[in-house]
């Protein structure tokens, strides 16, 4: 029997679409890396960059105050050397930056490449027009980008808040001892320090009170684990997905799909109001202290 033209040419349509498609996502995923890779490096420039200034300024700082107080710049030649060390290590951290990322584009065009991507591959996802359960399964999939972003923040959170901690308690530690050794009123070594160290400790302070970063660790780790449990639920068929069995798939996808948004909306919620003032709204069930 002959084969018809027409199912050879919706063959080809199909085959030509599904090529598309994975192109589409290849171009994604390509973009995903170029622009972790440009965020990565643009953190180490800033760091390399913020070292090599204060490192200069500490030299320079610290020879300036030696000179006016001991009347000897000679006596801050160790932290000179140090200060040195560092510079010189920060400014060839940014020439290998500088090499390593000859080849990327900037932030801004990586962004602007993985938007375009996403909604080329968005476009061919709607002209595909999964049905329902292809929907959610697809959705299935996707938590764990969700669980993965929720984790990453959190840790971020957690470290600035756990480094803007320690800055506190150290400082209050150092403000102490500092104050105990300054018995005159003239310039020296000692009441320049215990100026910086204040300055530093109010700003830690405000950076912690203002931003949140503790609640905002707490309560993103919060939801990626409840969506972490959702997930294993369904795919061990336990829990609140357990009456489903192998034959209600559809309707766990469903319990699944729509229990994981509440988790998201959840956290969402919290979100505006930790962005809220804290005389105007406080989050719901506030983390415990450390």
């Amino acid at each position: 029997m002959a084969r018809s033209l027409d199912d050879d040419a919706a063959r080809r349509k199909r085959d030509a679409d599904e090529r598309i498609y994975v192109v589409t996502t290849n171009l994604v995923i390509d973009a995903q890396e170029k622009l972790a890779r440009r965020r990565r490096l643009d953190r180490i420039w800033r760091a390399g960059w913020a070292v090599s200034w204060l490192s200069l300024l500490t030299a320079v700082i610290g020879t300036g105050i030696t000179a006016l107080t001991v009347g000897d710049p000679a006596r801050f030649v160790l932290g000179d050397l140090i200060c040195g060390s560092l510079l010189l290590l920060s400014l060839l951290a940014l020439v290998g930056v500088h090499f390593a990322g000859r080849d990327l584009p900037t932030l801004q065009r990586a962004e602007a490449q993985l938007a375009s991507a996403q909604e080329s591959l968005w476009q061919q996802k709607v002209e595909r027009r999964p049905d329902l359960p292809d929907r959610r399964s697809l959705y299935r999939e996707e938590v764990a980008t969700a669980i993965e972003q929720y984790q990453v923040d959190s840790r971020k959170y957690r470290r600035i808040h756990n480094s803007l901690q320690s800055l506190i308690m150290i400082g209050s530690a150092s403000t102490t001892t500092i104050a105990a050794l300054d018995t005159g009123k003239e310039l020296t070594w000692q009441s320049v320090t215990l100026t910086v160290i204040s300055f530093a400790i109010t700003v830690a302070a405000m950076f912690t009170g203002y931003y949140k970063f503790r609640e905002r660790s707490y309560f993103l780790q919060q939801t990626a684990d409840a969506i972490e449990q959702e997930a294993n639920a369904v795919t061990l068929g336990i829990g609140p997905y357990s009456e489903f069995g192998d034959v209600g798939e559809v309707e766990a996808l469903k319990l699944f799909t729509q229990r994981v948004e509440d988790h998201r909306n959840e956290q969402r919620r919290r979100q505006q109001q930790l962005d809220q003032p804290s005389d105007q709204a406080a989050p719901t069930g506030q983390p415990p202290a450390p």
